[in-house]
């Protein structure tokens, strides 16, 4: 199938970039928010600003709250939006669709495919659903103005996945020309378990807490906050990522490897084998200041759904995960929000009660 027309659900810096950069690629692209507030800056100019790898000002053929008119007539239905935000879309979508148009979940993080088909069944939908996932978004980018967003570059050898595996290649093949950076992998938990956001966010947060909360962030965020001993519980928290894929079997690479893969550091900062260096000499991250406040995506969905899914996997696979339970735990302390309760469990993707080799078969095949 040719993609032509383009459903892009959610107008975040993610929803924003991909909406305005498939524009400029000669794509008709719908995009939906669930605020109108958070589209009326967008409406009033009928478009979005974009800098960085475009420039200039870009229309939109479809602003909208509506999910049904996003997706009428689209030929992908893609979800750029946090990974809280799968159930909401999962209860407005299960009526809407018959399966013929695929899903694209840019990103997907750790277990977000299976968190939205689990939910979509729960909502009634019977139909087979084509789900496909990135490693993370596409772009790198921030909105700079709520009708502005910048676009410093695209991630590069972005590992991608369907749900279920079987579809994978003949979806990563429609998809690839949309985005050519997409590297098809085996399974969505080769796609989860490289969540590089859960590996490296959680703890340049807690770490940095007091400094966040001080200075309302301002500081840069990976150049400055990412120091050596920040650098060295990114790495205890991978080596345990690690043990938990080779301990289901599923092909998983170091930290480094990953950022290093997705054009965000240097070959000089690869071969160092520090992560502070690496966050320091990230181009693409180099300018990005650090969340204002605690409460914030690099917290609620990197914690809940990025280590809480992570842990929950470790204990499927009999592999301890002490970092990365300490973290949920202080998080859950400092937050005042159970995350093991509120994130993303093996219930919740719908994986509750089988054994690792279940798992992989039920993600091959599909549910």
């Amino acid at each position: 199938m040719t993609i032509r027309t383009v459903a892009v659900l959610g107008a975040g810096h993610g929803g924003c970039a991909a909406a305005a950069d498939l524009t400029r690629r000669g794509f008709s692209v719908r995009l939906q928010a669930r605020s109108a507030e958070r589209l009326e800056p967008l409406r009033k100019q009928k478009g979005i600003n974009v800098r960085g790898v475009h420039q200039g000002f870009v229309p939109l053929d479809v602003l909208t709250t509506s999910v049904a008119e996003a997706i009428d007539g689209a030929d992908l239905i893609m979800l750029v939006v946090p990974s809280v935000a799968h159930e909401h879309y999962a209860r407005e979508l299960a009526q809407l669709i018959d399966g013929r148009v695929p899903i694209m979940l840019n990103p997907g993080h750790t277990g977000g495919g299976l968190h939205l088909l689990t939910e979509l069944r729960k909502a009634g939908c019977k139909s087979q659903v084509r789900i496909g996932e990135t490693v993370t978004l596409t772009y790198i980018c921030r909105l700079a103005s709520p009708e502005t967003v910048e676009i410093y570059s695209y991630t590069q050898k972005l590992g991608f996945a369907a749900l279920p595996g079987r579809d994978t290649k003949a979806l990563h093949g429609e998809l690839v020309a949309i985005y050519p950076e997409l590297v098809a992998r085996s399974s969505v938990l080769e796609t989860g378990l490289a969540n590089i956001n859960a590996i490296f966010h959680p703890p340049g947060m807690l770490m940095n807490a007091g400094w966040i909360e001080h200075t309302a962030g301002n500081f840069l965020f990976y150049a400055e906050g990412m120091t050596q001993s920040v650098g060295r519980v990114v790495s205890a928290v991978d080596k345990e990522r690690l043990a938990i894929a080779s301990a289901l079997g599923v092909p998983a690479v170091p930290f480094l490897e990953i950022f290093y893969g997705a054009g965000l550091t240097t070959a000089d900062a690869l071969k160092s084998g520090s992560v502070a260096q690496a966050c320091k000499e990230s181009a693409p991250n180099r300018t990005i200041k650090s969340p204002s406040s605690l409460n914030h995506r690099y917290i609620h969905e990197d914690i809940g759904y990025g280590l809480v899914p992570f842990s929950a996997l470790g204990r499927l696979a009999d592999v301890r995960t002490a970092v990365i339970d300490a973290q949920v735990e202080i998080t859950s302390a400092a937050m005042g929000i159970d995350y093991w309760r509120s994130g993303l469990t093996l219930e919740k993707m719908g994986l509750a009660g089988q054994s690792g080799r279940e798992v992989l078969q039920r993600i091959e095949l599909g549910f």
